[in-house]
């Protein structure tokens, strides 16, 4: 810890003393010094103010994207561990943790919001980037303000408001046989306004970049969509209903590359619905919220009889279905020295499968309180909470039982505004994730065996600590943390005296590293009408190790990097190269078909895009007309994310958009 200390310091003077610009009044104006966030502490609070480390990937970022949904959007930005297979599934890790891989986010281990509340899946392949105004990440935890899952970090994807009226039209054309054809509109006139939009993809199978053709990795169509309507009732004032969905059909599950399956595939939904109403006084001093939100989470896989290299389809489909249903209040106040948020969550699953347990029943109440105290002129910032969950869960098909347990977890943390442009910071945050129905609450018999939930077990739990820095001046932006997690309580699938499959809480591991951020606009410094930003953003993991073994955790990668430079002239053209390094992982070879299944190295790789538009026609009663290309995997790279899954090689889109 002293070395990981020191090498902070040291990281930090580096920095200072190297960075010398010549327009210090910049400082004051610069614009991510003011830029408000919520997700750290569910209040609107200007970013120089949190204690926590908080990464922003800006609607701009997402335009210059080649990606279309979060999960690829998250892999090209080095924020984590991606495990991605073809056929819309990926889940994505923070700081050692991650989303379920099968998309239940009450397994998972990092938790993804929409507008603030549970997203319902952890499987980042369905939220779509089209009509996301921006997406805050919280590194760490957040289980304070959100609960169960938010342990390794917490991901909020905030969708866009009318501003005004407008109109757009999208079509484009790839490699490997993708279409892509989008609308958007949005509105405003008066009291009302409106923001949404629908898009629309398919693609055919695609080739790797070692030439191989990868069979049954296309997608029929993949179907997106989300309306963000609102009303105001008097100032400041809002009610709104916000519709997401994800619709794809018949998406290729290939097996391994090696063990080519030609027609499985999957059919995926993700359909959620918010009625929400937001106030505030006319001076400010006191807010609230209200919000009721319902959802289904729908998978289902087809198999067909005698397809299977492998000898394992049974014919039939296997399916999971999950309905979601939630509501939130929340209370602010606001004053000169302090600010406080209370509220209470509440969230209920119910989720049937065709595979055992078939119905299973979760409900969790929680009730919150974060403070915030602003001294010496708010350069100083404490910041503190605690948050008391209470849930229920029960198998109730096969009949089983019905257990219930509760939770208490703090937080806390302190921000140092040395002067205008540094910002210093520490926090601790404690984190859960509550057992799940099946390992409390099971009674069931199972490929010949019996299942008994253990009503003892307890939540897996974590402590973080972090120290970091962020430093914004003029052109420059940068952001540096060490954090270490000490996460205890594993739950793991164990066996009873009499032989029955149950689990217990066993084990533990340790994570610490280090997660930086570095922009420099080398147009704004030179004074130059257009943008000329090279960045780098990167994680270093320098421990990440099982407390019994001692062995190096699986499927973690010690190094992610995503670098490049992004240029704008901010009246039509803007182009950036990105280009992201994922560090090699030891993983689990289940390709083998060995048992016990071998570890094994997964190779590093780099994998580069670049993305290109301009418009090429404007007129006010025509509208404008853009030009973008898209070069994906720039230089041919063959890797993979899992062993097996090999990702597509080197491919090409050009779209057309109008807008009005």
């Amino acid at each position: 810890m002293k070395n990981a200390l020191s090498t902070l310091v040291l990281a930090i003077s580096m920095l200072l003393s190297g960075v010398t610009l010549p327009n210090p009044a910049m400082a004051a104006q610069d614009p991510v010094l003011d830029e408000v966030v919520v997700t750290a502490g569910r209040l609107e609070e200007k970013k120089k103010h949190v204690t926590a480390n908080i990464t922003i990937i800006t609607a701009e970022d997402i335009k210059q994207s080649p990606s279309r949904n979060l999960g690829d959007l998250f892999a090209e930005k080095g924020i984590g561990h991606v495990q991605k297979y073809p056929g819309s599934q990926t889940s994505i890790g923070i700081r050692g943790f991650r989303t379920d891989s099968h998309g239940n986010d009450l397994k998972g281990h990092v938790l993804v919001l929409i507008n603030g509340r549970r997203a319902g899946t952890g499987n980042l392949a369905k939220i779509l980037t089209r009509n996301v105004e921006r997406i805050e990440i919280l590194r760490g935890p957040g289980a304070v303000q959100y609960g169960s899952a938010g342990m390794g970090g917490v991901i909020n994807v905030i969708t866009r408001q009318g501003a005004k009226n407008g109109l757009s039209l999208g079509i484009g054309y790839g490699r490997f046989g993708e279409k892509e054809m989008t609308a958007g509109a949005t509105a405003r006139r008066g009291p009302f306004d409106f923001s949404g939009t629908v898009s629309y993809t398919s693609t055919d199978d695609y080739k790797t970049g070692g030439g191989d053709r990868f069979h049954n990795t296309g997608v029929d169509s993949r179907v997106g969509f989300n309306v963000n309507a609102g009303y105001t009732l008097f100032p400041e004032n809002r009610v709104s209903f916000v519709l997401n969905g994800f619709d794809v059909d018949e998406a290729g599950n290939p097996g391994y590359l090696s063990q080519n399956d030609l027609d499985d595939y999957s059919n995926k939904k993700n359909v959620s619905g918010d009625l929400m109403y937001q106030g505030q006084d006319s001076n400010g001093k006191f807010s609230w919220m209200a919000r009721y939100f319902k959802g289904k989470d729908e998978d289902t896989w087809v198999d067909p009889p005698g397809s299977d290299p492998t000898g394992w389809d049974d014919g039939e489909a296997a399916e999971r279905n999950t309905d979601q249903q939630g509501a939130q209040l929340q209370l602010s106040t606001r004053f000169k020295y302090f600010a406080l948020t209370t509220g209470l969550d509440w969230t209920d699953y119910e989720i049937e499968a065709s595979f055992t347990p078939e119905r299973t029943e979760y409900k969790n109440v929680a009730g919150f309180l974060l403070a915030r105290g602003y001294l010496l002129d708010k350069r100083l910032i404490l910041t503190g909470g605690a948050r008391y969950d209470t849930y229920d869960v029960k198998v109730v098909e096969p009949a089983g039982r019905s257990e219930d347990d509760t939770h208490f977890t703090p937080s806390a943390g302190i921000a140092w505004r040395v002067t205008d442009a540094l910002k210093l910071r520490t926090r601790y945050a404690g984190a859960f994730v509550m057992p799940g129905a099946d390992q409390l609450a099971a009674n069931y018999e199972s490929f010949g065996r019996r299942v008994i939930g253990n009503p003892d077990l307890k939540p897996e739990t974590s402590d973080t600590w972090e120290l970091g820095a962020d430093y914004n001046r003029g052109s420059l932006t940068s952001s540096l943390t060490w954090f270490s997690t000490d996460f205890t309580d594993k739950i793991e699938s164990a066996a009873t005296p009499q032989g029955h499959s149950t689990w217990k809480n066993t084990g533990g591991a340790t994570i610490s590293g280090f997660e930086g951020e570095v922009a420099f606009d080398i147009g704004r410094q030179m004074g130059w009408n257009y943008e000329v930003k090279p960045y780098l953003n990167f994680v270093w993991l320098t421990k990440y190790e099982d407390d019994e073994t001692g062995d190096d955790l699986k499927y973690i990668s010690e190094k992610q990097a995503s670098f490049g430079i992004a240029i704008s002239d901010y009246d039509g053209l803007s182009a950036r190269l990105n280009i992201t390094y994922t560090g090699e992982q030891e993983v689990t070879d289940w390709e083998s078909g060995n048992f016990p299944a071998p570890i094994v190295t997964l190779p590093d790789f780099t994998v580069a895009d670049l993305v290109v538009s301009k418009r090429v026609f404007q007129s006010e009663k025509a509208g404008a007309l853009t030009v973008r290309g898209e070069v994906r995997n720039l230089f041919d790279e063959d890797y993979a994310y899992i062993k097996g899954y090999p990702m597509p090689g080197i491919g090409f889109f050009i779209g057309l958009e109008w807008t009005y």
